[in-house]
């Protein structure tokens, strides 16, 4: 083994040192080499000419050669030839050939020994930044652990092995200090491709820094018996994870704690730490918000599945628990489920029920002209407009207790009759403000809804074009509850002529 050493040329030997303690390949330094004695060839014998070098790569032998196109006509003399000059060196030459002449070995001299050592010095950098952004743009979501190199204004180099990775100050736990030569463990959230080479940017707050940390400390979340569905994170202070078992045998919460709380607690050390709610997840929304929310107790859930909203009705000593520390608890629980919750207490949610019957009933007293018996019915049958009960199915009303057929029928036509004079009031009050009849025609759009339109302003396609679904869902929030969905329908429907005149005109111009 020593004797082939021995016998190997020192060019090669340099670039197996080279390759092996940058981690690049052999080749790629053999190749920062030729570029840099093809420059030193150029220095010497004139920049205008096309001179490559090449090394072998069993003998170290360098060759330095000079290149020359076939060409008819010649542009460059300098790197191109004719045919006939071409075929005295090669009979078989053709149009598009290369001419080589080798040139002897070039003797570095102090600057040409400096300018190639910057060229070799430069190529095996960019080598080095290269493997490691292929090495680590792909390991994007892992867990990594490194030793504290130094500490910048607060935030701290991360010393990998083969890179350095940034853990700044707004990914640190609160309160949490590193000093040069600890250990740090902390999740890879990005890799980026910079002119300095690749940033890896590190986190310990990221909610899967959490769930990663998780699937090291249980074996069923890292075979996949287990999932983590989702995370929720005030770092340093709380968490909620949600999960599920693939397996019904295995309870996931209690394989999440382990015995005798082991498994948690592992995680809650690296945390600082942090308290971790563990959470059955469910399929259905009204259980996961109901399971998040704990430890209070939920009497009621009523959700809006248009608007992603839930309204959860708590026994009035759980208020204060189910809202947490300064609405910890609550904002973990909407950010787990994705879901807007509002939390009310039974005696707030009774009042408020009671305003809303009260508020229905007086509407259908006033529209329908009837008894409060009979507004009454209709409220706890659940109808909550006018609308409602004109374009219901008759056999629906007919079936409430108490009424027939002819109830029913009378009932819907005096629905009707008011809806007419209301339609009626809304038109002259359109008209009074100026609002443009295309409104009007556009699908999902009432006369009170232009009316309203109208009162703030509103009053052509554009104008209504111009407003972003959240705008348009304000304005009418008095007429009635447009989803995000419906608003932009509506706004879409508006500016469908812009896109109508751009495609006419395009043509023409």
């Amino acid at each position: 083994m020593e004797q082939s050493l021995a016998a190997r040329p020192e060019l090669l030997l340099v670039a197996d040192t080279v390759a092996r303690d940058k981690g690049i390949e052999r080749d790629e330094v053999l190749e920062a080499m030729e570029q840099a004695i093809q420059k030193a060839g150029r220095s010497k014998y004139g920049q205008e000419y096309d001179i490559r070098a090449e090394i072998d790569r069993k003998t170290g032998e360098i060759r330095l050669m000079r290149f020359r196109e076939v060409a008819d006509p010649i542009e460059n003399e300098a790197t191109q030839m004719s045919l006939e000059e071409a075929q005295l060196h090669d009979p078989s030459a053709q149009v598009g050939d290369f001419i080589t002449d080798p040139l002897p070995p070039i003797d570095f001299g102090r600057i040409a020994a400096q300018t190639a050592k910057q060229v070799i010095v430069q190529r095996v950098r960019d080598a080095e930044r290269q493997r490691q952004y292929r090495e680590f743009k792909d390991r994007i979501g892992e867990i990594v652990n490194g030793l504290v190199k130094r500490v910048e204004f607060g935030n701290v180099v991360v010393d990998l092995g083969r890179a350095e990775a940034m853990l700044r100050r707004d990914e640190l736990l609160p309160r949490e200090t590193f000093r040069q030569g600890e250990r740090v463990r902390a999740y890879i959230y990005d890799v980026r491709p910079e002119i300095r080479g690749p940033q890896i940017f590190l986190s310990r707050t990221h909610p899967q820094f959490m769930a990663k940390l998780f699937a090291q400390e249980v074996p069923e979340i890292y075979d996949g018996i287990i999932e983590i569905r989702a995370v929720a994170r005030d770092p340093g202070s709380r968490a909620k994870i949600g999960v599920i078992s693939n397996d019904s045998s295995i309870d996931p919460v209690g394989a999440c704690v382990g015995m005798r709380g082991s498994r948690v607690q592992a995680v809650v050390a690296e945390l600082q730490g942090e308290k971790i709610d563990i959470i059955p997840w469910s399929q259905d929304p009204a259980t996961f918000v109901v399971n998040a929310l704990a430890p209070a107790e939920v009497a009621k859930v009523v959700m809006d599945e248009e608007q992603r909203r839930i309204e959860v009705v708590v026994p009035d000593d759980q208020l204060s628990l189910a809202i947490g520390r300064r609405g910890q608890n609550v904002r973990l629980a909407s950010q787990l489920t994705g879901w807007d919750i509002d939390i009310l207490t039974e005696a707030e949610e009774s009042e408020r029920r009671t305003a809303e019957v009260q508020s229905r009933s007086a509407l259908f007293i006033e529209a329908l002209d009837v008894d409060d018996v009979i507004a009454h019915l209709l409220v706890n049958e659940g109808f909550t407009s006018v609308e409602e009960v004109a374009y219901v199915a008759l056999d629906e009303l007919a079936n409430i207790e108490g009424f027939d057929e002819d109830v029913a029928s009378e009932l819907q036509a005096r629905a009707l009759s008011f809806l007419d004079q209301q339609n009626a009031i809304f038109e002259e009050r359109r008209k009074e403000l100026g609002v443009e009849d295309e409104l009007i025609e556009l699908d999902g759009m009432t006369l009170g809804m232009a009316a309203k339109l109208g009162e703030n302003g509103v009053k052509t396609l554009d104008d209504l074009g111009d407003l972003a679904s959240d705008e348009l869902t304000e304005l009418l929030k008095d007429v009635t509850r447009l989803s995000e969905e419906q608003a932009n329908e509506i706004i879409m429907a508006a500016r469908a002529h812009w896109f109508a005149e751009e495609d006419g005109t395009a043509p023409e111009a």
